[in-house]
């Protein structure tokens, strides 16, 4: 699944184009590398996200294309 998709099924950011947006202003690091929206997401990969000030760190448990509100925090667990 590309990246800018998996931050939006995962609800980490709202929406796609917001998602998409951040990657192309490299705001977004998978296992240590700045990557482009369409990154293929992989389950075990370390994606750390920079809002401003403040950096989400979270490790991908799981790649899912739909996803209910309640469950989307199981895709992923937050590091720091």
């Amino acid at each position: 699944m590309r990246l800018d998709k998996f931050l939006k099924v995962s609800r980490i950011i709202k929406r796609r184009t917001v998602a998409n947006d951040a990657c192309d202003a490299e705001h977004v690091t998978v296992n240590g590398r700045r990557a482009k929206a369409s990154y293929d997401v992989k389950e075990g990969d370390v994606l750390e996200i920079t809002f401003g000030q403040r950096t989400l760190k979270v490790r991908v448990l799981d790649v899912k294309e739909h996803v209910a509100k309640a469950d989307a925090s199981a895709l992923y667990e937050v590091i720091s």
